[in-house]
């Protein structure tokens, strides 16, 4: 009986050492959005949305002077190192409103990771992020509102931001993302070393190199709390457009994920909404 009760102590601490379970969130679709707490512009617009390939799409933004955003009702735990990888696709069409040097459109879509689900920032340079403070933002930013408040580079590039905040890193995008195809961006987050990449490319192979890096980051210090809500926003002003996003893929953890899959096979990954797959991990 002894034995046996050591054996069992071993075996119990054995299981309670294994690392903590991966969550998996995929929406290969948004044909269902009860998981998603919707705000703004995004909670007014009839969701899920069509697009013009007939597909049902998360829909941010679709007019002028908007701000939505949408996060997932239930927070993710990023404990694990605070690490994540994540990758979706997006199209931002029908553009509206004023012109700038490269035509109509605005403002964009920012990929945020915050600890408050119902809120939604600032319209049109805010870009539905400016004002959530505790959080970062990944911008994919399609209008020039200068280098002052929103420190815009140009009018289409990327950054990387703090607390509601645009004050990191940017870098120029070549190709006008606001031009009607689909987009695919992965953004992955190294908690143990302290480095966001934010990857994007107009196919859906995941590009070697970064697009932007972000190093010395530490998320937990900048969320305060280990538990967080992922999800999108979108702003408009006196330009606009149709703010979507086409399918994605979350993990909380740093497993880099290589191929986002292109729209045409997008239903081999089956028609749920949204599958949580939490598998615990086998040691070698």
């Amino acid at each position: 009986m002894k034995q046996s009760s050591v054996l069992l102590a071993a075996c119990t601490a054995a299981l309670l050492s294994l690392p903590a379970a991966a969550v998996t969130v995929t929406y290969s679709d948004f044909a269902d959005l009860s998981g998603f707490q919707r705000n703004g512009s995004a909670a007014s617009i009839a969701n899920p949305a069509t697009d013009g390939l007939n597909r049902q799409v998360l829909r941010l933004s679709d007019d002028l002077f908007q701000s939505g955003s949408a996060f997932l009702t239930n927070t993710i735990n990023l404990a694990n190192n605070a690490s994540f990888s994540t990758a979706f696709s997006f199209r931002i069409s029908n553009p509206q409103g004023i012109s700038e040097i490269d035509g109509p459109g605005a403002d964009g879509i920012v990929f945020v990771v915050q600890t408050v689900s119902n809120t939604a920032g600032g319209v049109g340079g805010g870009i539905g992020y400016e004002g959530i403070i505790k959080s970062v933002g990944v911008e994919f930013d399609t209008w020039n509102n200068g280098s002052g408040t929103f420190n815009d580079p140009d009018g289409n590039h990327v950054g990387i931001n703090l607390d509601g905040g645009f004050n990191g890193p940017t870098t120029p995008i070549g190709t006008r993302m606001n031009n009607a195809a689909d987009w695919f961006a992965w953004v992955d987050y190294d908690g143990v070393n302290g480095i966001m990449e934010a990857r994007l490319s107009e196919t859906f192979v995941r590009p070697s190199a970064s697009t932007l890096t972000l190093t010395g980051l530490d998320l937990v210090s900048v969320l305060g709390q280990t538990d967080a809500y992922i999800g999108f926003t979108s702003g408009t002003g006196s330009a606009g457009g149709d703010h979507d996003i086409v399918n994605w893929t979350f993990r909380d953890d740093f497993a880099p994920l290589n191929v986002t899959p292109e729209p045409g096979s997008l239903a081999l990954l089956g028609a749920a909404a949204i599958a949580l797959v939490a598998a615990r991990r086998r040691r070698v």
